[in-house]
């Protein structure tokens, strides 16, 4: 694993992090709340890497570093007054000017499902070649590695439960979501569950229309871009989020 801080490294994603940290905190930015919660999880995957916990140490940092910088190029482009891919976009525009205030856990849901939907299988197709893709070994070497950080993700769970109740003003919590904080729990390890199932698939979906040429690729990234943006949009109706996920079911998946 890197150890230097150079580039592609995970402390230089860090000190990325902290920079656009400091200015949405400065205005008080509900972007703010799905940043901190990012990066303290990529400070927990980086200790989990120093202990050693990986199978391939230097392949999960490059793809962790791949997987946060789409999210950051992301966010950037909304800073610079662009506008970002559709399912951010989407989930930027919640809660923003005209629209009725969201609470803190309502922003992080719907950035965490605009992230692992649209942005995890691309960093998966940026961090695996197709000849790897083929080789059976090797993707279940990384899709081990890929469950190792999922733990890592649910042994946050509590901690950002309690970072996000921090922040939230009076009311921001319904009787509903606190009966339903122990499935918030559980229901984040079948969360995780199947939208890694699914993310693989549209993996391997993208990675075999890689191989049919740029022009097949980009159809399929759009695909993928369009189902990820009417996740997030239907998330956004008033209601209870993780009952809509506990129906409706977890990611979306690419025909095929």
């Amino acid at each position: 694993m890197p150890s230097d801080g150079g580039p592609g490294s995970i402390d230089e994603l860090v000190e990325r992090m902290d920079g656009l940290l400091a200015g949405l905190e400065a205005r008080e930015d509900p972007a703010r709340y799905f940043l901190a919660t990012y990066r303290r999880t990529t400070v927990a995957v980086k200790e989990e890497l120093e202990r050693g916990g990986f199978a391939d140490q230097d392949w999960v940092e490059r793809w962790d570093v791949i997987f946060a910088a789409l999210y950051l190029d992301a966010l950037e482009q909304r800073e610079r007054g662009e506008t970002p891919p559709g399912p951010w976009a989407v989930a930027y525009q919640a809660g923003g000017e005209g629209q009725p205030r969201l609470p803190p856990l309502r922003h992080t849901l719907l950035a965490m499902n605009a992230h692992i939907n649209y942005d995890l299988p691309r960093a998966l197709l940026g961090s695996i070649t197709d000849d790897e893709f083929d080789d059976h070994t090797l993707v279940a070497s990384r899709a081990a590695d890929h469950a190792h950080i999922d733990s890592v993700l649910v042994s946050r769970v509590g901690p950002e439960d309690l970072e996000l109740k921090a922040v939230e003003q009076p009311g921001d919590r319904t009787t509903l979501d606190r009966l339903l904080t122990p499935f918030n729990r559980a229901g984040t390890k079948r969360f995780l569950r199947e939208s890694r199932r699914k993310t693989w698939h549209n993996a391997h979906q993208l990675s075999a229309a890689r191989r049919r040429g740029p022009d097949a690729l980009t159809a399929r990234l759009r695909e993928l871009e369009d189902l990820s943006s009417r996740r997030v949009a239907e998330l956004k109706v008033p209601g209870q989020v993780l009952l809509k996920l506990a129906v409706k079911g977890f990611g979306v998946q690419l025909p095929g």
